[in-house]
């Protein structure tokens, strides 16, 4: 969504590395490079103006020109008033103190409401609430339909007592949704309500019904964050004709510019408390605005990227993980079931964006085909119970069989039974050093994996390494190169465009 965004605050940046000293034409050719920057992704005139006159007065403060690196404190200021004008700090829901809390979701057609009812209410439901969706987009044609399938999916019960499709009124269904909701113990209630394709008076007109008919304790604005600059106009409309208390971005995961995400708060001053990032009905959170900015600058999300793989991964499971790899007993079965965690994180190229620096690689991140692991899992799933406790058994004949079972080919399961044994032995060297294991090259604590108390040996002096006759081997030992197998890494996932692009170490490290 930020790329283009990112790809200029990066180059704006780029000329401010190694000065000792910024001058005021210094900060000047910056601001102008974050105005361009800004306008080109849509962001409202207003608020571009607003930041600009910020940052300006910052960088030529004393925080800058008192600062031992000037170029970093410049980025930290913009990062600052990014996250100001994102909202400053998260807002989360203002649950009622008598329930059920209500929940009333509005905005234009086509700005995925609908689907949004459905990830609001799984996120509600793993918070531990017993959430209740109301059907009362009573107009759009097989609105009610929709919004029972996505309720199905999200295991949550759907409250429509009308067909839609242009019959009932919606006011009456959404109150009635409540008194069911307090009927069955339900403890919060998500009302559906219609949209229309433009803004007009009989739009606002039954919001501003079923609001008063409800009484909600949160009204979600939903906006669709690839619309530019109609955002504005589009949310002032329904702050003055709804008056909503938190905005709900959908569609993030676009090639748009993202202006909306940037001018919404700053315009209406009401927070963004969601962001749907995909199709999926778990491609939805609580926006951080302090993440966003992160992303938005290549600072990364380690955060989130954390907060992922605790639920994806058990603790537990991951102990025996470790102490299988120090006793060297870690199998293909072991290594399927942390593949399936990752996957449950989702995409690969999302997981490993959230990393610092990442911003220079989303080519290749964006080319990245998530099919590579389903092939990985189905050559396993096509072993045997002993194959994959045992790999050393795994001789010609069963590698043929094994591929024609997974439909791959023999050399594709060459590599994944070969690189195995490498990372198994490269995370057991890892693990007896204090590393992670399962991590490839993240380093470990200080005296990690040694005994307390231990006398430590003395370093002997190395001999000199014999030189190779090889001329493509000497060079590459004059260069410090490790030999490279075919472009893959040593879980068998393939290195796109590998003859013409070294993946960087974060990459290769998280694959």
């Amino acid at each position: 969504m930020f790329d283009t965004l990112q790809d200029r605050l990066q180059s704006a940046f780029k000329n401010l590395r190694g000065k000792g000293r910024l001058s005021e034409a210094d900060i000047d050719a910056v601001a102008r490079e974050i105005r361009v920057a800004l306008l080109d992704a849509d962001v409202a005139v207003p608020v571009v103006r607003e930041f600009i006159a910020k940052v300006k007065e910052r960088s030529l403060g004393a925080e800058v020109s008192q600062a031992l690196n000037p170029a970093q404190q410049v980025v930290k200021i913009v990062n600052d008033e990014l996250i100001e004008i994102l909202g400053g700090e998260t807002r989360r829901i203002q649950y009622a103190k008598n329930g059920p809390t209500v929940i009333m979701l509005a905005g234009l057609q086509g700005a995925g409401k609908t689907t949004l009812a459905g990830k609001l209410a799984l996120w509600l439901k793993e918070q531990g609430k017993s959430p209740m969706l109301v059907a009362a987009d009573l107009q759009r044609p097989n609105a009610v339909t929709q919004l029972q399938v996505v309720g199905q999916q999200a295991g949550v019960t759907v409250f429509a007592p009308e067909p839609g499709n242009g019959v009932g009124d919606p006011v009456q269904v959404a109150r009635a949704g409540v008194a069911e909701a307090q009927r069955t113990l339900h403890d919060v209630v998500v009302v559906d309500t219609a949209g229309r394709l433009g803004i007009d008076a009989e739009l606002m007109q039954q919001a501003a019904d079923i609001r008063a008919a409800v009484n909600p304790d949160e009204v979600l604005f939903v906006i669709d964050a690839m619309i530019g600059q109609d955002a504005v106009v589009t949310a002032q409309a329904f702050l003055e004709g709804v008056d909503f208390t938190g905005v709900v971005l959908t569609k993030l995961d676009g090639d748009a510019r993202g202006g909306a995400a940037l001018s919404v708060r700053s315009i209406t001053g009401r927070p963004i408390m969601f962001a749907s990032t995909g199709e999926k009905l778990k491609d939805f959170d609580v926006f951080h605005p302090d993440r966003m900015a992160g992303r938005i600058l290549d600072m990364g999300d380690m955060l989130t990227l954390i907060e992922q793989a605790e639920k994806a991964f058990d603790a537990d499971q991951a102990a025996k993980d470790a102490e299988k790899l120090m006793g060297g007993s870690f199998t293909l079965d072991d290594f399927l079931k942390q593949m399936e965690a990752i996957s449950k994180m989702g995409s690969m190229s999302k997981i490993v964006g959230l990393l610092p620096g990442m911003g220079q690689y989303k080519d290749q991140l964006a080319n990245f085909d998530d099919r590579e692991v389903d092939k990985i899992k189905a050559i396993i799933l096509s072993m045997t119970p002993a194959e994959r406790t045992n790999p050393k058994i795994i001789d010609g004949s069963r590698r043929a069989r094994i591929s024609r079972g997974s439909g791959t080919k023999v050399s594709d399961v060459n590599g994944l039974v070969d690189r195995f044994f490498e990372a198994r032995k490269m995370m057991q060297q890892m693990a007896k050093g204090g590393g992670i294991p399962g991590m490839p090259g993240m380093p470990g604590l200080p005296g990690a994996g040694k005994r307390a108390g231990a006398k430590q040996k003395p370093q002997q002096k190395k001999k000199g390494k014999r030189v190779s006759g090889n001329p493509a081997k000497r060079a590459a030992a004059a260069s410090g190169a490790a030999p490279k197998a075919d472009g893959a890494n040593a879980f068998g996932f393939p290195a796109q465009g590998a003859q013409d692009f070294e993946l960087p170490k974060e990459l290769k490290d998280l694959l």
